[in-house]
């Protein structure tokens, strides 16, 4: 509901705040007095593009600001998406400034203009024989038919909203797992044009045995095994001079080691020197042992060191082709390339899955969606004589409304079909889609028509009737004024209009008015109280002087 406007310096409005009304308000002025003025400070709330001509003053800003209640409108979930902070009374306002740059604001939190219109348009919808585009729309028409519905088997054992509820989570799971398929097809496209060179290098790393392989060890065997001559001809020259006969060091130091003895008992210092010469030569038979080991174990091999060689240059040619400098790297990268090959040696039964999956899925959506099919079929007639009866009582006797349901082909927002509302005016023409079915009046009326049934079925935003009762006679007026009271119990509605039958069935009545001073001419608005209304009333009936019969007619519109 719109609570709150306030103006300043928007075309002729220099400065203006009024409080509005729930229920139904009338809106009328003399033509050229700035009745749609208002709609046009409306418009740049609800996001439309702003026009440096609309400032009144260009020194100084343009301010339109509109305050909302909006607790009954669910709204919450569209606040979270469009990343705002959510209150019950919610406040719009865009600036323009003299510069030409605009500003918009919800809850003072700085919004593009696109964000603005995404709530705007959920908060009013101003409806004129120019503006009936949102009727022709697919969304719209199959909405209109789901509401109906909804309404019309709330009270079943089964109503037609469970059934939504559970096509829609449906097809959220639906619409998830086409994702997730779609992506393991690229990834499985993208794999397997790698496949065969990953396969190569990872069979090639695997061959390697890297898990074998010391490259110091195999270093170090490759320096004895190059080098078995050498490392023979020194541990034979040194295993001579500690074991030769008589004159080898071992022996010498033995028989010093039995000197020693003989004299370690005249002085402890003798004893440790003896005890430090045995702890050496029991040291140096060890090397001496260890020594004639590695001489037994020494033996020119020529095939084990063309392996090791070969082992050794397959490293590093896998250094250098992997730009890798050791062989855990080598490691790290023959399991990342396994992970890679089996993965997309397994995708293919991922994809089988996810394929069964979406399968079930679908047979389910395709389960649901006749079930939806069958509410529309059952209900659309009811829908359709129910427009039919309003519309001719506002002046087309003769109109034809159907609503074609046929299979879409996907899975919609409303279900497997396509809703269609097809119309004509005129006795014995085609139905046509509503694009192209009827002019700007008829369409305006057959939108009235289905917006009051839309309004008793869902809670609808502010509705702003803009003239679109021109050209219509009283008696259809009349039948105007009584669908815009009934949707008023439902919601707040507005209409602007220049028929005293409708200017009196409102319970609000406010007056667009033309003021010259010595200085500008302005609009203002104001809201008239019940003998002014009166007057207003007499005035559109008489169209010039008031008379007494005027005054009477208006007073029996009024009451």
């Amino acid at each position: 509901m719109l609570k709150h406007i306030q103006i300043e310096n928007f075309a002729l409005i220099d400065s203006l705040e009024l409080d509005l009304q729930n229920g139904l308000t009338m809106i009328t002025g003399e033509t050229g007095a700035g009745k749609s003025i208002l709609l046009g400070a409306l418009g740049l709330i609800l996001g439309k593009r702003a026009d440096l001509s609309a400032i009144r003053d260009t020194s100084r800003k343009c301010v339109v600001e509109a305050q909302f209640q909006i607790s009954n409108l669910s709204l919450m979930e569209l606040f979270q998406e469009l990343d705002l902070d959510y209150e019950d009374l919610s406040f719009l306002r865009r600036e323009i400034l003299p510069s030409g740059k605009s500003r918009a604001f919800i809850n003072d939190t700085p919004v593009t203009l696109a964000v603005m219109d995404n709530l705007g348009k959920r908060l009013v919808d101003i409806h004129s024989q120019h503006q009936t585009l949102q009727l022709s729309k697919d969304i719209f028409q199959a909405d209109v038919l789901n509401a109906f519905i909804i309404e019309a088997t709330k009270s079943e054992a089964k109503p037609a909203s469970q059934s939504l509820q559970r096509y829609r989570t449906e097809l959220i799971v639906h619409k998830n797992t086409q994702k997730e398929l779609k992506n393991l097809r690229s990834q499985e496209a993208q794999l397997s044009k790698e496949l065969d060179y990953n396969t190569f290098l990872l069979q090639e790393l695997e061959e390697a045995a890297l898990d074998q392989l010391d490259q110091r060890v195999l270093e170090e065997e490759n320096e004895q095994l190059s080098n078995v001559e050498s490392i023979t001809d020194v541990f034979t020259e040194f295993n001579a001079v500690l074991s030769e006969d008589d004159l080898g060091i071992l022996d010498q130091l033995r028989q010093l080691q039995n000197k020693l003895q003989s004299i370690s008992s005249y002085s402890s210092s003798y004893d440790a020197i003896k005890e430090r010469l045995s702890s050496v030569l029991l040291e140096l038979e060890d090397v001496y042992q260890e020594s004639s080991n590695e001489v037994d174990k020494i033996e020119a091999d020529p095939e084990r060191l063309l392996k090791i060689n070969t082992s050794l240059s397959l490293l590093e040619n896998l250094y250098r082709k992997h730009q890798v400098e050791d062989v855990p790297s080598l490691i790290q990268l023959r399991d990342e390339l396994a992970d890679k090959v089996f993965v997309s040696m397994g995708l293919d039964n991922k994809i089988k899955k996810q394929e069964k999956l979406l399968q079930e899925i679908e047979n389910n959506l395709n389960k649901l969606g006749k079930e939806l099919t069958g509410f529309k079929d059952k209900h659309k007639i009811a829908l359709e004589a129910e427009v039919l009866r309003i519309v001719q009582d506002l002046g087309m006797p003769d109109a034809q409304f159907i609503i074609e349901v046929s299979p879409l082909g996907a899975y919609g927002d409303y279900g497997v079909d396509h809703t269609q509302f097809t119309f004509t005016a005129n006795k014995g023409s085609q139905l046509l889609a509503l694009d192209k079915a009827a002019s700007g009046g008829e369409l305006s009326r057959l939108m009235l028509a289905i917006k009051s049934i839309l309004s008793r079925c869902k809670k609808l935003p502010t509705i702003i009737f803009d003239e679109i009762d021109t050209g219509v006679s009283g008696a259809i007026a009349t039948q105007m004024a009584q669908i815009m009271t009934s949707m008023s119990k439902e919601m707040q509605v507005m209409a602007i209009t220049h028929l005293p039958q409708i200017a009196a069935s409102g319970n609000d009545h406010l007056i667009v008015k033309k003021v010259t001073d010595d200085r500008m001419t302005y609009s203002t608005i104001e809201r008239l109280d019940k003998q002014a209304r009166l007057e207003e009333i007499a005035q559109m009936l008489s169209g010039g002087t008031i008379s007494s019969a005027a005054r009477e007619n208006a007073r029996a519109l009024l009451n």
